[in-house]
């Protein structure tokens, strides 16, 4: 199954799985996630020509959302994965590479944590050294968050795998819930 075809249900103009919606009229837009879906279906084996045919005929067909669903309930999952499952299903390589992404935001997050307090003080700063027809300027104050926002920055490039491996951890964490929930506490559970 293609990623496209794995939860169509957000596409629709309303979800044709829920009872208020089913009775509403079934728009082009509707019946072309349809017909994506069942092109895709055809395209990986899923369906022969007839099938792909008289299901597109009941598609051009349909008048309400609710005739939608059954034409592809064979096709897509009719409920979401639960959430966590792409987490559960990751590599340790797709970890690896998630934890270094979130390494590089965490850089570009300190950088422009720096940058942008930097430049606005200088600019407040050199704007304010103007006076009496020239540039008189004062004790460089802005320096302080310069050096203040550039700890930070420093921090995460001096501690750069300790970073890695501490997400990497922490998705490994997350990993673990996703494949193994802990126990309700509700009693009937």
């Amino acid at each position: 199954m293609s990623s496209s075809d794995a939860a169509p249900w957000a596409e629709f103009t309303h979800d044709p799985r829920r009872s208020e919606t089913r009775a509403l009229r079934a728009s082009d837009q509707d019946r072309d996630v349809v017909l994506r879906v069942l092109g895709e279906g055809y395209a990986d084996g899923r369906l022969d020509r007839q099938e792909y045919d008289e299901r597109a005929t009941a598609t051009g067909q349909a008048r309400t959302l609710g005739d939608l669903p059954p034409i592809i309930a064979d096709l897509v999952p009719q409920v979401p994965e639960p959430r966590g499952n792409e987490l559960a299903r990751a590599t340790p390589q797709e970890l690896d590479a998630r934890a270094v992404a979130e390494y590089q935001a965490s850089r570009r997050r300190a950088f422009s944590g720096m940058v942008i307090p930097s430049v606005i003080t200088f600019v407040i700063w050199f704007a304010t050294s103007w006076s009496g027809g020239g540039l008189h300027p004062g004790f460089p104050w802005f320096l302080f968050v310069v050096l203040g926002t550039g700890v930070n920055l420093l921090r995460v490039l001096l501690h750069k795998q300790d970073i890695i491996a501490e997400e990497r951890q922490k998705l490994e964490k997350k990993r673990r819930r996703a494949i193994d929930p802990p126990p309700s506490d509700s009693p009937g559970s």
